[in-house]
């Protein structure tokens, strides 16, 4: 049995974000309001360089007021494929250009209340173009091995979610 919306109403639509609370009738016969935040999907970059060294991010995120260590990730443009918009978001944050790309699971960040849909994309043969970042974006970035990565994610210095799935999936070799 499926899901069948009773009503739907957007109460927020934003450059990003829409927000709709929706009635719905869920399998087995319940009944509910649902608070949705509704997104095109994301995706997310597994920048990984012949040393076998990944490449991080840092940068400023307002909502946890800090600045994390993340694998580059970007929304996806309406239109976009999957492969299309890690090509263009690793090149935007990063400044290099993937020869080769290889989506490695999809999945969803927050799915009580939000419908983003995350692509993880191993990136390799990467070679150096110059970073584009959007206008509000201060972007740093690093290479980290393997022994560092395992000491960041022990150590708790990986609060990102998307920035979690993609490094386990990396050093369990799961690509």
């Amino acid at each position: 049995m499926r899901s069948r919306v009773v009503w739907s109403k957007t109460v927020f639509q934003g450059q990003i974000i829409r927000v709709d609370v929706d009635r719905v009738r869920e399998p087995g016969g319940v009944e509910a309001t649902r608070e949705i935040i509704r997104h095109s999907g994301s995706v997310v970059l597994l920048p990984v360089f012949p040393s076998g060294k990944v490449m991080l991010v840092r940068q400023f995120r307002y909502a946890a007021r800090k600045a994390l260590w993340e694998l580059p990730a970007g929304r996806m443009e309406p239109g976009e494929t999957i492969l299309q918009a890690a090509r263009r978001e690793l090149e935007e944050e990063t400044g290099f250009r993937p020869a080769r790309l290889k989506r490695v699971l999809s999945f969803y960040s927050s799915p009580g209340f939000l419908d983003e849909k995350m692509h993880l994309v191993r990136a390799t043969d990467l070679r150096s173009v110059g970073a584009s970042p959007d206008e509000d974006e201060r972007i740093t970035s690093r290479l980290f091995s393997s022994r560092d990565l395992r000491k960041l994610l022990s150590t708790g210095k990986i609060l990102d979610g998307k920035t979690l799935v993609g490094l386990l999936c990396h050093l369990k070799k799961l690509h």
